[in-house]
């Protein structure tokens, strides 16, 4: 038996003994973690805002030492450290050969895509354990160097946030020289500032309203906009000449809240599409789901929300949405960490044992001063 963070309904997880992860094919790999995130996205699942079933193992944003491979595993060997992508890919349907390894066609039939421990992703158990089971994992273990372990904090972030971020700037195209904007100063949002610098973006605005999470915005070398302080969309047009910024970032998702504290998933799209230029783009990589039973109006349980269309016509805009497909860039990122280029972990606030998962949680999700980034050391 093995120790792992479990959920039992909303707000309600602990950390129990369940049985041990294990070799199940030969493609698999079994991973002890070393390190493992809780994410904003967890905290969906957490508060019972999705349809993730009881005594599931959460924890998608995983690392560790490989101690076992089965017969079918050339390439990744016992005793390698990787990163796991959240999303498991099998490496051979359409999609995994385009790229899309966030949508495989294979590792969760029925549906285009998967991942560990998330609601609708498939049957896979997650990370924030002791043990994990890796499918297909000559495609989806990321082989770190011989740094692993003194730039964990690092190197962890490339399961999840750091390509989620980075994704975000790629979808709305990022180019040398340009302006961006990103609504929400999350673990995601503050990638996505990282990562619209590496791209050579001149002015990078943050915007939140957070105290902890804008002090880190200006540590990343972007402006925060604090949005309680006035309409942030009228503060980037002030910044940016009255044009609007060249490309957007949402970072936020569903659960988007205004100033005085009302549930608005339509809000930060919306707003991007008031603080972006004509011809401007947006990436969309905050989590939006078909479905939300939990929410405040009728539109919204049904996943949907007034979309200011005309509006987003008439500037000339495009959008490109969707999860990360992590594979595409968490090479290069890597290598990025292992130069010292690139230093994610600085977002860090809190490292805890497996067994203070619990109060993690709720701090994070408390949104408690200074609670940026949580990992948990099993």
């Amino acid at each position: 038996m093995m120790r792992a963070l479990v959920y039992h309904g909303p707000k309600n997880v602990s950390v129990d003994e369940v049985p041990d992860a294990k070799i199940e094919k030969p493609t698999d790999a079994l991973i002890k973690i070393t390190t493992t995130n809780i994410c904003g996205s967890d905290l969906h699942m957490y508060e019972g805002r999705t349809d993730v079933e009881e005594g599931k193992v959460l924890g998608h944003e995983n690392m560790g030492e490989v101690i076992e491979v089965g017969e079918g595993v050339d390439r990744v060997k016992v005793g390698d450290m990787v990163c796991l992508p959240f999303n498991i890919g099998c490496g051979f349907c359409k999609n995994c050969e385009a790229g899309r390894t966030g949508f495989c066609l294979t590792a969760n039939p029925g549906n285009a895509g998967a991942a560990y421990g998330y609601a609708d992703m498939g049957p896979y158990n997650g990370g924030q354990a002791e043990l994990l089971r890796v499918p297909y994992a000559d495609w989806n273990a990321l082989v770190l160097p011989e740094d692993a372990r003194e730039k964990e904090k690092d190197y962890v972030m490339l399961s999840d946030i750091l390509p989620t971020g980075y994704h975000g700037t790629e979808l709305a195209q990022v180019g040398i020289g340009e302006s961006v904007v990103i609504w929400g100063a999350g673990p995601v949002g503050l990638m996505a500032a990282m990562s619209a610098r590496l791209r050579g973006a001149d002015q990078v605005f943050v915007v939140d309203r957070q105290a902890d999470r804008l002090k880190l915005v200006q540590q990343l070398d972007a402006t925060p906009i604090d949005d309680s302080k006035g309409d942030a969309v009228q503060q980037i047009l002030d910044a940016t000449r009255g044009e609007g910024a060249d490309k957007g970032v949402e970072a936020v998702g569903y659960q988007a809240h205004d100033h005085e504290g009302r549930e608005r998933p339509g809000l930060t799209i919306n707003s991007l599409i008031q603080a972006v230029r004509p011809t401007g783009r947006i990436g969309v990589v905050g989590v939006f789901v078909p479905e939300d039973p939990e929410a405040e109006d009728d539109l919204a349980k049904e996943g949907k929300f007034g979309f200011d269309f005309g509006t987003f016509f008439f500037k000339g805009q495009a959008m490109g949405t969707g999860q990360a497909n992590v594979k595409q860039y968490n090479r290069q990122l890597r290598n990025l960490i292992h130069h010292g280029k690139l230093n994610p972990g600085l977002i860090v606030s809190h490292e805890l044992n497996l067994d203070q998962a619990a109060e993690g949680y709720k701090n994070f999700d408390d949104r408690l001063d200074g609670w940026t980034k949580v990992l948990l050391h099993p």
